[in-house]
């Protein structure tokens, strides 16, 4: 059996370093070897033991996470989740986390309906086996929970997609390690890039931040996702977290659809979701990517975009922080060319271009 993973929990609130003690320890692999109400708290802790991840509270007394963060990283780097609530300030603030060094967010546990609590429970979890596969020492992650697929929000096309037409669309899946990778890849491309449709594993919230954080900094529009939005040249539209958002086609025009949905590969918004609507709608009109991330979420998708007629890329090895759902995508067959993430840009344009 492979070491438990460690953590250490930083959180002011005793009720959510409670919740998160005992949502940690439910899962066989994982072990909360301490706990702390503050980053002065924490040092003192990990002078002790060296946890293989944290998680850390954003706002704290004495000293805020952020500042702690820098700190941390700066001089002793160890994988960070960032656990934050789900408020528009809070997200601006948690973005910063990302560019200083944290690898995941998620929502704080709150009380809520079973299936809140079972979906909580999976995505904290999920989290800290990520940031585990950011150190150098690899660990094996065991998957309890059944893993639904995009069969829950759309059935698997029987028929070849919609005729082609003469527009292009883009369609991009990433999870761990995306937000940087997304702010690369976005800013490298020109203002008539053709549409494109993204999927980043984040809590609500934060995509509707992070996509306006994006759109002050690259050539093409990027905003979140709405139902009914137009996939038009110069503009990526970023799933809505908790929604999953699928691209459909009225005439040539393309637009998205944005709805509820349990988890679909322990996701929600999913990649495989996004993949399989742009197998069927736009088949080989299409561009698929899939980037960073733990896990398989797009692999089949994936699969069936390229079955469609869609060419399909995957970042390489050396350029993820994550190489889980790229190296699922190959495994399958499902990927046409693998490249370093500063030469997806360029190859995208060649392809819509020729």
């Amino acid at each position: 059996m492979s070491e438990k993973i460690k953590v250490l929990v930083v959180d002011d609130s005793a009720v959510v370093r409670q919740t998160l003690n005992e949502i940690l320890d439910s899962d066989p692999d994982i072990e909360v070897i301490a706990t702390a109400q503050d980053p002065y708290v924490a040092a003192e802790r990990l002078k002790k033991a060296v946890p293989d991840v944290i998680t850390l509270d954003v706002e704290m007394p004495r000293m805020d996470g952020i500042t702690f963060l820098r700190k941390l990283m700066a001089q002793h780097p160890i994988p960070v989740v960032i656990c934050s609530t789900l408020t528009t300030q809070g997200a601006q603030t948690t973005l910063q986390a990302l560019e200083y060094g944290a690898v995941e967010i998620i929502e704080k546990p709150k009380m809520g309906t079973k299936q809140f609590l079972e979906e909580s429970r999976i995505r904290i979890c999920d989290a800290v086996k990520a940031a585990a596969q950011v150190t150098l020492r690899p660990r094996k992650i065991r998957k309890v929970e059944e893993k639904l697929t995009a069969d829950v929000i759309m059935a698997k096309p029987k028929t070849k997609a919609m005729a082609e037409t003469t527009e292009k669309v883009v369609l991009l899946g990433a999870s761990t390690g995306g937000t940087e990778a997304l702010r690369e890849f976005l800013e490298a491309l020109p203002h008539d890039t053709p549409g494109m449709v993204i999927v980043q594993h984040m809590p609500e919230k934060f995509t509707s931040a992070f996509a306006a954080r994006l759109n002050g900094l690259c050539r093409v529009e990027v905003k979140e996702a709405e139902n009914g939005d137009g996939v038009v040249t110069g503009r990526a539209l970023i799933a809505p977290g908790n929604k999953h958002t699928l691209l459909k086609r009225s005439g040539a025009r393309y637009y998205v659809e944005v709805k509820d949905g349990p988890l679909v590969s322990r996701h929600r918004p999913s990649v495989d979701v996004l993949f399989r609507s742009g197998a069927r709608y736009a088949g080989a009109n299409a561009v698929g990517v899939i980037m960073t991330g733990m896990g398989d979420d797009g692999a089949q998708g994936l699969l069936e975009m390229k079955e469609a007629g869609a060419f399909t890329i995957a970042q390489d090895e050396a350029s993820c922080v994550v190489f889980g759902m790229p190296k699922e995508a190959i495994k399958r067959g499902a990927v046409d060319k693998i490249l370093p993430l500063p030469a997806i840009p360029g190859e995208i344009i060649k392809i819509c271009s020729g």
